[in-house]
């Protein structure tokens, strides 16, 4: 009976050290992932003011829904902070618009985009998904092209425009950029598919700081309506590959 007694104790102790240890290597893992990959973004910036003078222009309006952008992000647990985690992102989007007035072929393209540094707490009472909230500090641009042609260029064409102004024949290509520090909330859920990977869907919003717009060689550009400094509304989905905890 004491022998048994021996043996049923070490077996007992044996099974509680296992599950201690099982435990602490759960609170561990749960405190450890990283991920990286691609995203898609739709982008939303008011171009109201943009559209007002199209029609003068001759080219159709942007929509006022928004338009495709791609890029990458990524993040890492800093394991010193419970659930928080640090990482990048970077992407921007194009949306063009085209037309023809008076023998002209016109043009007008508008991008917006950015880049920085991405914190993100992620909630502890979800469980099964990554529920984040954070935001994103960085850098970003806006920019305006107008283009306005009459089909092909020719090689000597292009030089007498620019010795002789009398020569002009019309043609215009103009680039006017904003460059702006950036703040943007976000709200990101990551579903996982397995342990190395996970489908994030998420959104936020870019507020711009600075409106410093240059046209074409870096020449200052007065006038430009506030709407167009790069303040978005996004919506993010994307694939993440890496070590997927929550």
């Amino acid at each position: 009976m004491k022998k048994t007694a021996i043996i049923a104790l070490t077996l007992l102790l044996f099974t509680g050290r296992a599950a201690m240890a099982q435990d602490e290597e759960v609170g561990l893992l749960s405190k450890f992932g990283f991920g990286g990959g691609f995203n898609a973004i739709w982008l939303m910036p008011d171009l109201g003011d943009l559209n007002k003078m199209m029609p003068d222009a001759g080219i159709d309006n942007f929509s006022n829904s928004g338009f495709m952008g791609y890029g990458g992000s990524g993040y890492v647990y800093l394991m010193v902070i419970d659930n928080l985690r640090i990482g990048g992102i970077g992407y921007s989007g194009t949306t063009a618009r085209t037309g023809f007035k008076d023998g002209f072929n016109k043009e007008a393209d508008y991008s917006l985009g950015l880049g920085g540094v991405t914190l993100e707490y992620t909630l502890p009472f979800v469980e099964s998904i990554g529920v984040s909230v954070g935001g994103i500090i960085g850098v970003g641009s806006s920019s305006i092209t107008i283009y306005q042609n009459k089909g092909a260029f020719n090689w000597g064409d292009i030089w007498n425009e620019a010795s002789d102004p009398a020569k002009n024949t019309q043609n215009i290509s103009r680039k006017l950029t904003n460059t702006f520090f950036t703040v943007a909330p976000t709200l990101n859920v990551d579903i996982p598919i397995s342990r190395l990977a996970s489908f994030r869907v998420g959104g936020g919003y870019i507020f711009s700081f600075g409106e410093n717009w240059k046209g074409d060689n870096s020449i200052q550009v007065n006038g430009v309506p506030s709407s167009l400094k790069g303040n978005s509304f996004f919506i993010q989905t994307g694939i993440f590959i890496g070590f997927i905890s929550y």
